[in-house]
């Protein structure tokens, strides 16, 4: 019997073709918040996936990683839509498009998901390009008041994307103050409060999430926690990189699965679990998802 789901990930599922320097395409499968839900899956804590693939090749290789993740297939659908693509022309600088008019992430149907799921969940996350995408953006801002309605967690990882240019911020402002964990980088700041300082961008934020526990992640220069009170730092781990696709969701994903499978854990010990997993992340090409194992190795034990 599938344990009962006890952290729930809506959002996108994509591919990413990705145009190398010989100028062939490699086609990797991610979406933000699906790799969450991959990372949070394999660290060990009961997760579904509530989003939608395609019936082809693309959607296929999304659902076998999602089996192999261990993921709850109860919460994934699969439809007769295209699939979601992101174009990515350049990695430095980044440089990328989306492909995917009425394809399968925006066809997600709310009343399949699994009956009682709610009532099961204790955290339950929204972030990316999902919240920008109509009609499901809409569908789903309405889902994260009915969550927080339901006494739920909110966890929330705006991870900025050129659609938000325009038109987001009435989102943003929601979800912060809805959420009780949210993920954002120095990259997410800059494009999300433009001309802002860093700190500056990060009070700002704080304005907007008094109550949230923010993840705030640096790359190399490593992570910090920031409660409404104090302050943590985290270094990063000195690793081998491969390189960083997906490590930032992997961050999530890992915070997330150290503070329900260890809730009476310090928040620097989470902290450490979150950083420690985007770094076995990065030592990997594409969007990898960490055995609990490997991120234990690497914190010592």
């Amino acid at each position: 019997m599938t344990a009962a789901a006890r952290f729930v990930v809506f959002g996108e599922a994509l591919t990413d073709f990705i145009r190398e320097e010989d100028g062939r395409w490699r086609a990797v499968p991610g979406g933000s918040c699906w790799n969450v839900a991959r990372a949070a899956a394999r660290l060990g804590l009961p997760t579904g996936y509530a989003g939608a693939v395609s019936r082809d090749l693309f959607g296929e290789e999304h659902l076998r990683l999602t089996r192999e993740a261990g993921l709850d297939l109860r919460f994934t659908q699969q439809v007769d839509k295209s699939p979601f693509l992101a174009m990515v022309v350049s990695k430095n600088p980044p440089r990328y498009f989306f492909v995917g008019d009425d394809s399968a992430d925006l066809n997600f149907d709310l009343a399949a998901l699994p009956r009682g799921w709610l009532e099961e969940a204790e955290v339950v996350h929204f972030g990316c390009i999902s919240l920008v995408r109509e009609p499901h953006a809409s569908r789903l801002l309405a889902l994260s008041e009915r969550v927080h309605a339901a006494g739920k967690r909110i966890c929330f990882d705006p991870n900025y994307r050129n659609l938000m240019e325009k038109g987001f911020r009435p989102t943003l402002t929601r979800l912060c103050a809805l959420a009780d964990y949210i993920k954002v980088s120095d990259e997410d700041l800059s494009g999300l409060f433009p001309g802002e300082s860093r700190e500056s961008a990060l009070a700002v934020l704080r304005t907007l999430a008094p109550r949230a526990l923010i993840l705030f992640t640096m790359g190399a220069e490593g992570m910090r926690l920031l409660t409404p009170g104090r302050a943590f730092e985290q270094p990063a781990f000195p690793v081998k990189v491969a390189d960083t696709v997906g490590a930032g969701d992997a961050s999530m994903g890992g915070w997330v699965a150290s503070m329900l499978t260890r809730p009476k854990a310090l928040p620097e010990a989470h902290l450490a679990f979150a950083a420690a997993t985007a770094a076995v992340v990065c030592q990997h090409h594409g969007a990898y998802a960490p055995t609990e194992a490997e991120v234990r190795a690497l914190l010592g034990g």
